[in-house]
């Protein structure tokens, strides 16, 4: 029996409100489809307003309880969640296969890196460490400490269901937060999957509640205008996120962004160029370049651009597509129909320009949602492209000459979430890095992540950041003590 059918058969897929799965209040519900054929695999509960408004209240009732629980025990749930979330990775890699098309091994992948995030805030959630000293005066003592900032709104995209829901939730839980999980709708069953896990760890009833809804402007709204929501933490475009930046600003609610990006990979002359195209597959193809730090604009050394160019075309010529349980499949499909068309749409516009197709550009004939594996070289410096989080199989190559005009066509953009560059030259390396306008940088490396690093972005790329130490201070308040003995 697969993790789907025993969610089914458990009664698993349901909203979880309080502790309690349960179906939503007027009925209605969510079908959730298998990218790889377009086919139904699950319907779950659409939340409503009313469910929405239940889950803050068992937030906030479960809120003070949690707050004061001991923060070792608090670790142990999490550390706990951690071991069977590990011990199921084979499963939860089925399910994020099934709702969200990836290949098997990423989606392998991303089980094993969304159960660190548990293992990290296990860690953390004994080092909420404030400090005290005396006031330059000597008149009193200045004691900081950190409390729960209370009930959280987390809201996740359907890219890494698994990941993102649990780069969330463990900080959350390690600070001694309260919280309603809005998740994708595209992909609600895995987020479903982790609350069961913590349930299984021993995390109490109330302090983790799912919401999968079809209707995230009316719940989210219900919620962000409730004075028990106290933080906001979302990930998920730029444009929702500045309509959500309008709604948590007049309550003054907290708010941690982790939105859009349109990551630039430099490669210069120095490079080692079989080095960098094994990068470049890594940030360009990773989850199939459906990612909020994927390689979108490829800037590369004119005196290196044709080999690199047609070494990148190789590369993605021999990616096998296809369903992602497939043996040897590395590159399944988009996540809907609206982004396969969107594919289509971005090659047309930039072939239009004059960028040429060196491989891929096209939907193969097959059911389901799959683009192939693209590469555009001759790409011009104003093609739409550049501008545009492609968010699939697509790799624009643009040419450049010298370390200034690198630095500046990728600065060139109004986000600044990831960004890449390979250099033999380490000075140059450290240069540029430190010029490029980007929350995160990697030099000589196309994978980034890493539960223990700070993740985000500057510019319309976001504000705050996840994981590392700085993931749990978004989740804390700071309060000062002025004392005297």
């Amino acid at each position: 029996m697969t993790l789907l059918d025993q969610l089914k058969h458990t009664g698993k897929t349901n909203l979880v409100i309080d502790g309690e799965w349960r179906e939503a209040s007027d009925g209605a519900e969510i079908s959730v489809l298998d990218p790889s054929t377009g086919g139904e695999i699950a319907t779950v509960p659409s939340g409503s307003k009313d469910d929405a408004l239940a889950a803050v209240d068992a937030a906030a009732e479960a809120a003070g309880p949690f707050a004061a629980m001991p923060p070792r025990q608090r670790a142990e749930i999490l550390r706990k969640a951690f071991e069977i979330m590990n011990a199921r990775a084979d499963e939860i890699a089925g399910l994020i296969v099934a709702e969200m098309g990836k290949a098997y091994v990423e989606a392998r992948a991303e089980a094993v890196y969304a159960a660190e995030f548990f293992r990290w805030f296990s860690e953390e959630a004994v080092r909420n460490i404030g400090y005290i000293n005396t006031a330059p005066g000597g008149d009193k003592r200045i004691i900081a400490v950190h409390q729960p900032i209370g009930v959280s709104l987390l809201i996740t995209p359907w890219n890494f269901p698994a990941a993102m829901a649990t780069r969330k939730i463990g900080p959350a839980v390690a600070a001694g937060c309260t919280m309603i999980l809005k998740p994708a709708s595209d992909t609600p069953l895995t987020a479903l999957a982790v609350a069961q896990i913590l349930e299984e760890a021993g995390l109490p009833k109330g302090v983790l509640n799912v919401l999968p809804s079809r209707r995230s402007g009316e719940v989210v709204s219900a919620m962000l205008a409730d004075d028990r929501v106290r933080n906001l933490s979302f990930t998920g475009s730029t444009e929702v996120g500045r309509g959500l930046l309008e709604q948590t600003a007049k309550r003054v609610v907290r708010a941690s962004m982790e939105l859009g990006g349109n990551a630039p990979f430099l490669v210069f002359e120095d490079a080692d160029i079989d080095a960098a195209v094994d990068g470049c597959m890594i940030a360009k193809m990773r989850n199939g370049g459906q990612s909020c730090i994927a390689a979108n604009r490829i800037f590369v050394h004119e005196a290196v651009a044709a080999g690199f160019t047609e070494k990148l075309s190789a590369a993605m010529n021999a990616m096998k597509v296809g369903p992602g349980m497939e043996s040897g499949v590395t590159l399944g499909p988009v996540i809907n129909e609206r982004a396969a068309l969107d594919m289509t749409e971005i090659v047309e516009g930039s072939t239009g320009h004059g960028s040429q197709v060196r491989v891929g550009g096209r939907r193969p004939d097959r059911p389901g949602f799959f683009f192939e594996p693209t590469v555009l070289a001759d790409v011009r410096r104003d093609d739409p492209i550049l501008s545009t989080e492609v968010f699939g199989p697509i790799a624009p190559v643009v040419t450049f000459a010298t370390e200034d005009e690198a630095v500046a066509l990728a600065n060139d953009t109004i986000y600044g979430l990831a960004s890449y560059l390979y250099t033999g030259d380490l000075a140059r390396g450290m240069r540029v890095a430190e010029a490029i306008e980007a929350g995160m940088v990697g030099v000589n490396r196309g994978l980034i992540s890493d539960p223990a690093a700070p993740f985000g972005g500057v510019k319309q790329s976001g504000q705050g950041r996840e994981g590392s130490h700085e993931g749990v201070m978004e989740f804390l308040e700071t309060k000062y003590i002025a004392a005297n003995w």
